[in-house]
């Protein structure tokens, strides 16, 4: 089955979200706060193979490394100016700065990330070719899986001490 079982009964509301409306605050770490609208917060789109969600920067802002593992994004930037890059299977950095109107594509599966570049606020619209694409944020999944991945692993992976991985561990996972 392609999604979950679908409902007996169903509304309108079913088919509408208007969360991605207005901007979200970005007085986080990073400088951004992503909203989700896949299957999950419309169920309407149970089977239909399509999501979306909104991306709210701070000046400086960054959307940080992550890939979706079942489905291409396409982004649309509403305002502000962005630089979106991807990483290829070959480690190559693909880069773009985009501005008010553009888009930009990341294949199905590949690491990419955006970061805000202008002196103001920029917000983006992202489609999917999935009603749950997924995400994997790479730094979180490496340094605050359950249970961990081990010190000795993470060490050799970025050749750092084992207290250069304790201290991401506490950053990533948000423990002072």
């Amino acid at each position: 089955m392609n999604g979950f079982a679908c409902k007996a009964n169903f509304s309108a509301s079913n088919f509408f979200f208007a969360g991605l409306a207005m901007p979200q605050p970005t007085n986080n770490t990073l400088g951004s706060i992503v909203t989700l609208a896949s299957v999950f917060q419309v169920p309407g789109l149970n089977t239909l193979g399509v999501s979306m969600n909104r991306i709210d920067f701070a000046p400086g802002g960054l959307n940080p490394p992550h890939e979706h593992p079942r489905a291409t994004e396409i982004l649309f930037v509403l305002y502000g100016e962005l630089e979106a890059h991807f990483i290829t299977t070959a480690n190559v950095l693909v880069s773009v700065t985009l501005k008010q109107g553009e888009i930009f594509t990341f294949p199905k599966g590949l690491v990419h990330f955006e970061t805000n570049i202008g002196k103001g606020p920029a917000a983006t619209i992202s489609g999917f070719n999935s009603q749950n694409p997924g995400r994997e944020d790479i730094p979180t999944s490496l340094f605050a899986a359950t249970p961990p991945v081990p010190n000795s692993v993470l060490s050799k992976t970025f050749q750092i001490s084992y207290q250069e991985v304790d201290a991401i561990k506490s950053k990533i996972a948000g423990n002072p």
